[in-house]
């Protein structure tokens, strides 16, 4: 990877960090409602598989995977600060938290890198369910700065890889598929 590359993978990380403080922000004033599954149990599946990816030799490529995780622990926390900023919980988004938890479980069992980053992904994924429900039937809890950055810091992953494999492609891959789905769903209440 050229010098240039990792400056990419860098500057991708800021941009992201930056959408992250835009959504603390946002979260803090009340204007903004995380809900708080999706957005714990996406600050641990991504920092699970940064471990793996590293542990299966991938380099500068995981950094956005690992700020996917650490943004939204961020804002995790920032979620406790102002009590207008909470959204309410129903069984099911408890019961997707569970599905995520037993991901990673399942990861756990297995202890290799590939299946870690599978099983992180999937968790992931039904950490992201009551979000995306929530963007799609409220649109107004949602910002869309935190998606937009995390897009951005999704796609320099891709100038970043240098063997093409399923452990540093499946998470920036994920990410793009996700985050572009939260901007277009966010994205909706200006629409309307």
């Amino acid at each position: 990877m050229t010098q240039n590359l990792q400056y990419l993978v860098l500057i991708g990380a800021v941009v992201q960090i930056i959408g992250t403080f835009s959504y603390v922000k946002e979260t803090i004033k009340g204007n903004t409602k995380p809900n708080r599954v999706s957005w714990l149990l996406w600050s641990i599946a991504p920092i699970i598989g940064t471990f793996a990816a590293i542990s299966d030799g991938v380099g500068w490529a995981v950094l956005p995977v690992f700020m996917a995780g650490f943004g939204p622990f961020l804002v995790f926390l920032s979620s406790f600060v102002n009590k207008k900023s909470y959204w309410k919980l129903e069984k099911f988004d408890y019961l997707c938290g569970v599905f995520s938890v037993l991901a990673l479980i399942l990861w756990a069992l297995t202890k290799q890198p590939l299946v870690a980053i599978i099983f992180a992904i999937i968790s992931d994924a039904f950490a992201a369910i009551p979000t995306l429900i929530k963007s799609w039937k409220s649109p107004e809890t949602e910002t869309a700065h935190i998606y937009m950055s995390g897009l951005f810091s999704a796609l320099t992953s891709f100038a970043a890889i240098k063997m093409f494999s399923i452990s540093e492609l499946a998470f920036p891959i994920y990410f793009v598929i996700l985050d572009s789905s939260l901007i277009l769903l966010t994205a909706r209440k200006r629409l309307d």
